[in-house]
């Protein structure tokens, strides 16, 4: 007989005792609809490989991330710079120097490591691999704080663009960076390729628009002669108290938290390495493509940007009040970002077509940078589930084949940061790139002992050659990665990257712990003789309040059983009613022996435990098997009137060793809902007593 809603698989060389049931699931279902609006369609399992990535979307989905960061990045190096006044600003454009070094530098590495793992695993596995577990939780601590403060940051300095362009909306700044998140958990729930045709179209655009700016920008000055000057090109800056005679080592302190600042600009990297698997065949190859790509067009925008910041004059400070002619009240209005101050001063002033198009662009791939963390923590998630470092539901795919445990984690995080700092992106970008730098470092160093052990099991010596120039680029890397990580926290730690250090360690416990669990869990669970022995004999017991139609249900079930004992057992907290239900007992002629347990203090739960417990002692080898009537209600008031006593006894019961606990479902009239066709899912109470069958059941309308 086939299942109802579903197909039976027949045929095959497979076992013919094994049948596959493929459920198809009823799309009209009433309490689906608020899901499928959010996600759409549910998409079949054998339908995996149509959602993996070409190039095209791939970039604007993986890179997202540190294409975007060009809009902040410049402004961070500033931000430090003028706590000095305007002395140290010559600096900036030898930081960006060092800074598009840097990140030549890490995206060369991490091309090695698509080629390498191409599991998906990124850092973590490549630490996981060649260090050890604790290396490989660091790394994956790390990884999932950055993923969190990415979306924060992301989705608040694109909110801080969006205020730019409409000042009005600072007082909701909030509000708007939390419903960004919702919207983007949305956009992603609904899966990977269609949030990657959502996203590919902003962000490049953002990207052109950017390329046009620089180069209208630097045309204006040295072809036409006629340079942009930013809105704040005469203002100047009062210098933070302790910052206005910096020299020597106090100087050069300074000049590296103005380069940690400016290395939000690497942010990202990372998530095409974790991201392999979903790319198309050759995925290492087209991972390692997008790399280059990205590395080449953010390194040329962030350089572009920061050489027209210092042409146009733009002053940015991390508190308002220092900016000497600033034209607002500086203690409520906002700063225009150097994004918008550029776009502004390029394109003819703060109503042209260029400005709103450049902060439209900018906002959008800010926001949609956060993309990058959504496609990032799943995936990792799920690799870490695997593991046992995680809950397996991070493993579990959703409806549209994504990994949607991890997609709401992540939002769910990513909220409470953006509320807990008030959407403010430099006070969360102080946290930002502690987690990049130690995964960038922990995983170069793994890489090279990688190579280390591949060039010790290789005759080949072209592969070799091969190797070993992999093995200096990885240490390049890890070199560079790791004295900027301890340049970082030296730098940032009192400003907010202590939290950070703090919350890793509290994440690599947990995982730890959940690991711990599993594992002592799977050696419980291991099959041994005594899991294979018949029990002596069966005693089943059926819980009764009063004689009604679902006690004599649970009766007849239980007898079907066919248990070597029978009992009928209720406790007597009431004197009158006990004797009512034995007087009924006998006049409905029940051929099961009414079993009535005193409770002198009137409990119920307390007395049937005891009663299951010495069974249990008089004989450690019986089964016992406690059937439950239970309501089963329509609507959710109903379960505060109905149930409580069967929930209570079910709660205590399940701890006991040797009981089974059935529950024997009644179905009242309210939990008999519609099918298609406004026709009833199954029986009502009662059909089957008075001889109805399924057809005759489904002929008849419901009501």
């Amino acid at each position: 007989m086939t299942p109802p809603g579903g197909r039976v698989a027949a045929g095959g060389t497979g076992c013919p005792r094994l049948r596959t049931i493929a459920a198809v699931p009823k799309l009209s279902d009433l309490g689906q609809l608020p899901k499928r609006l959010v996600v759409g369609r549910p998409v079949r399992s054998d339908r995996v490989g149509e959602s993996l990535l070409p190039k095209s979307l791939a970039l604007p989905i993986f890179a997202s991330d540190p294409l975007s960061s060009v809009a902040y990045a410049t402004q961070e190096i500033l931000i430090v710079l003028t706590l000095a006044g305007t002395a140290f600003l010559f600096l900036a454009p030898w930081l960006a120097v060092v800074v598009v070094l840097l990140l030549a530098t890490v995206v060369l590495s991490y091309r090695q490591v698509v080629h390498a793992y191409p599991s998906g695993g990124g850092d973590y596995e490549v630490a996981m691999k060649n260090h050890g577990q604790f290396a490989g939780l660091t790394v994956a601590s790390a990884l999932l704080v950055d993923y969190v403060l990415t979306v924060a940051v992301s989705v608040s300095a694109g909110t801080d663009n969006i205020i730019s362009a409409f000042p009005t909306l600072n007082q909701h700044r909030v509000l708007i960076a939390v419903g960004l998140v919702a919207l983007l958990a949305a956009a992603n729930l609904r899966g990977v390729r269609e949030s990657g045709k959502t996203f590919a179209v902003p962000t490049y655009l953002f990207v052109a628009g950017i390329v046009v700016m620089i180069v209208t920008g630097l045309i204006r000055d040295f072809v036409t002669g006629d340079p942009v000057v930013a809105e704040s090109a005469g203002w100047s800056i009062t210098a933070e108290p302790g910052y206005d005679d910096l020299g020597g080592l106090a100087l050069v302190f300074f000049a590296l938290r103005a380069f940690a600042s400016g290395c939000t600009a690497l942010t990202g990297v990372e998530a095409i390495a974790n991201g392999v698997p979903a790319f198309r065949p050759p995925k290492s190859r087209n991972a390692a493509t997008t790399l280059a790509l990205m590395g080449g067009i953010a390194a040329t925008m962030f350089a572009g940007v920061t050489a027209l910041a210092l042409i146009g004059g733009v002053k940015y400070a991390e508190n308002t009040c220092d900016l000497v002619g600033f034209p607002g009240n500086c203690e409520t209005d906002p700063q225009r970002t150097v994004i918008a101050q550029l776009a502004a001063a390029t394109f003819g002033g703060d109503t042209s077509v260029g400005f709103f198009y450049i902060q439209a662009a900018t906002a959008l791939v800010l926001v949609l940078a956060a993309n990058t963390a959504f496609n990032g923590f799943p995936l990792l998630g799920s690799v870490l589930a695997q593991d046992r470092f995680l809950p397996r539901q991070l493993h579990t795919r959703g409806d549209k084949l994504v990994y949607s445990n991890g997609i709401l984690l992540l939002a769910g995080f990513a909220a409470l940061l953006i509320l807990a700092f008030q959407a403010d992106p430099n006070r969360l970008i102080q946290m930002y790139i502690v987690g990049v730098f130690t995964s960038f470092s922990i995983g170069q160093w793994g890489m090279v002992r990688h190579w280390n052990r591949e060039i010790r099991l290789s005759d080949d010596a072209a592969a070799k050659r091969a190797m070993r120039r992999s093995q200096v680029i990885n240490t390049v890397g890890g070199t560079l990665t790791t004295a900027v990580l301890v340049i970082i926290v030296t730098t940032k730690f009192t400003r907010g990257a202590y939290l950070v250090i703090l919350v890793m360690p509290v994440l690599f416990l947990l995982m730890k712990a959940i690991n711990r669990h599993y594992s002592h869990v799977a050696e419980q669970l291991v099959p041994d003789q005594d899991a294979r022995l018949l029990p002596s004999k069966v005693h089943a017991i059926v819980l009764v309040s009063k004689v009604h139609k679902p006690t004599l249900r649970a009766l007849a079930f239980a007898r079907a059983t066919r248990p070597d004992v029978l009992t009928a057992l209720t406790v007597n907290v009431d004197e009158s009613d006990t004797r009512g239900l034995q007087a009924d007992w006998e006049r409905y002629d029940i051929p099961v022996p009414l079993t009535v347990l005193e409770s002198p203090y009137r409990e119920i739960t307390r007395p049937v435990v005891d009663f299951v417990k010495a069974i249990r002692r008089q004989s450690p080898r019986e089964l016992v098997i406690v059937f439950v009537p239970q309501y089963v209600v329509g609507h959710w008031w109903e379960n505060v009137l109905h149930n409580q006593s069967a929930l209570r006894l079910r709660a205590r019961l399940q701890f006991q060793p040797g009981v089974m606990i059935t529950t024997v479902p009644w179905q009242l009239e309210s939990s008999v809902g519609r099918g298609e066709d406004d026709r009833r899912d199954g029986p009502m109470p009662g059909d089957l007593r008075r001889g109805l069958t399924d057809d005759q059941v489904e002929a008849t309308p419901y009501g």
